[in-house]
């Protein structure tokens, strides 16, 4: 089975015919930000129209959307989907259920599964299954190691050939140097981008959350910020020394972005992403030993945050990954050193961003839409883009509906959200993906379609 490298997974449905009358458009790249009508004729947005003229044609189904607001629909560059092997905590349905529910159009899905896809015939099958099951389109990364041991490289290119879109150890650094640098030259002829986890093991340690005043007062192990920013640094160097393409995922602390920032100033072919939670969060939020709470960067001190928001901005940071790491709810219920690192974010990312970020003035709506729906083309795919001709890769938001997180329970299979319990401002009513609605919630209003199965 071969295929491009940039190919996506995803069971087929009926394209959409739809108006969107009336919402507010905004999308970064093809310069919209104001009121239009949306038409989508079998998939494909064929025209965008002055507020309130548009009428379609006879049964097409209208969503009347004053008040409301249409994005690009979102991209996530980093979740796991728990298959093969982790089905009682996700799997490939109920993942990309949960990203349509939060938005999303697209998701690339984490390799450290069980067996890992380290194999051409792993491979084949998880994309055999979301070819049959997946709501949205999904692609996905392989390992750079075998059996994410640091020992022993994949067979990249056959992997590559086979429909990776690039390569990650993601839960495990790549610990040897010359590992990573045999991996890059690899890469030279497998394609694709190798995405990294950055911890020093020996740093880290049994740690279970940041190394700070925090972690003193509870009396718990810490995670030093410099275990993941030494790396940074030492792998943005082999990178830029190779000529390599390295993405650094879910960077937290003020050191990771100015060595990355530094790293691109020197010229280093070199990114990072950052989470919805590190943008929001911080290890005060940990004080009450919430194991929800508990992931791997860990939430860091204020100084961290407000550099990762300050990167995001600047663009060191280039987009927005929720790293969606579902736990079924025992393993979750455990004491908070026992419990495993991970928390859900697909339903919540844009809400927690929007709600904590946007309304107060930190950043600008554009710029969150910009981050969110740019992870994709890191991988080399298409970005969403609302634009008459286009795929219609649509979000309708009702930006000032505020809502409970968890309070209907999830369409994730986990419970293990770290906004849980939190109020949120901006609903997802409607996403349309690879031409599809994929999803319509049941709160929105003068909505003439079904919900999707």
């Amino acid at each position: 089975m071969k295929v491009t490298r940039t190919r996506l997974f995803h069971r087929q449905s009926a394209p959409a015919e739809l108006l969107i009358r009336q919402a507010h458009v905004i999308d970064p790249r093809s310069g919209l930000d104001a009121p239009h009508d949306v038409l989508v004729r079998d998939g494909v947005v064929a025209e965008l129209g002055a507020p309130g003229t548009m009428s379609g044609s006879s049964g097409t189904p209208i969503i009347e959307a004053t008040g409301k607001h249409l994005f690009p629909a979102f991209v996530d560059p980093h979740v796991h989907l728990r298959s093969p092997g982790q089905e009682h905590k996700e799997n490939i349905a109920t993942g990309t259920r949960a990203a349509a529910a939060g938005g999303f159009c697209q998701v690339i899905a984490m390799p450290n599964t069980t067996p890992t896809i380290d194999q051409v015939s792993t491979l084949q099958a998880v994309i055999a299954t979301a070819a049959e099951q997946a709501q949205v389109p999904t692609g996905f990364l392989a390992s750079i190691t075998v059996a994410l041991r640091g020992s022993e490289l994949t067979e990249m290119a056959a992997l590559s050939d086979a429909g990776a879109l690039g390569f990650t150890d993601d839960g495990k650094p790549v610990v040897s140097a010359g590992m990573l640098r045999r991996a890059l030259q690899y890469q030279r002829l497998a394609g694709g981008v190798i995405a990294l986890h950055e911890e020093d093991p020996t740093l880290s340690a049994d740690g279970v959350m940041h190394e700070g005043a925090v972690s003193a007062r509870l009396g718990v192990a810490g995670i030093p910020s410099i275990s993941e920013s030494t790396f940074v640094a030492r792998d943005a160097a082999i990178a830029r020394y190779e000529d390599a393409r390295v993405h650094f995922q879910h960077l937290s602390c003020v050191e990771s972005v100015e060595a990355l920032s530094r790293a691109r100033a020197e010229g280093a072919r070199v990114s990072g992403e950052a989470t919805p939670h590190h943008l929001t969060l911080t290890d005060e939020s940990v004080l009450g030993l919430d194991a929800n709470l508990k992931m791997n960067p860990p939430l860091r001190a204020e100084r961290d945050r407000q550099a990762v928001i300050e990167g995001l901005r600047s663009g060191v940071l280039e987009c927005i990954a929720t790293d969606h790491a579902p736990h079924a709810r025992h393993e979750k219920e455990m004491s908070f050193e026992q419990a495993p690192m991970g928390t859900t974010g697909l339903e919540t990312a844009f809400a927690a961003v929007y709600t904590n970020l946007v309304r107060p003035g930190v950043l600008p709506l554009a710029l969150l839409i910009e981050r969110m729906t740019a992870g994709g083309g890191l991988y080399g795919l298409t970005v969403p883009r609302i634009a008459v001709g286009e795929t219609a890769n649509l979000v309708l938001i009702d930006l000032e509906r505020e809502w409970l997180v968890g309070e209907g329970g999830y369409v994730s299979r986990s419970a293990n959200c770290c906004f849980h319990g939190r109020r949120l401002r901006g609903a997802v009513e409607l996403t349309v993906a690879a031409g599809s609605v994929v999803f319509t919630s049941r709160g929105a209003e003068k909505t003439t379609l079904t919900e999707v199965e």
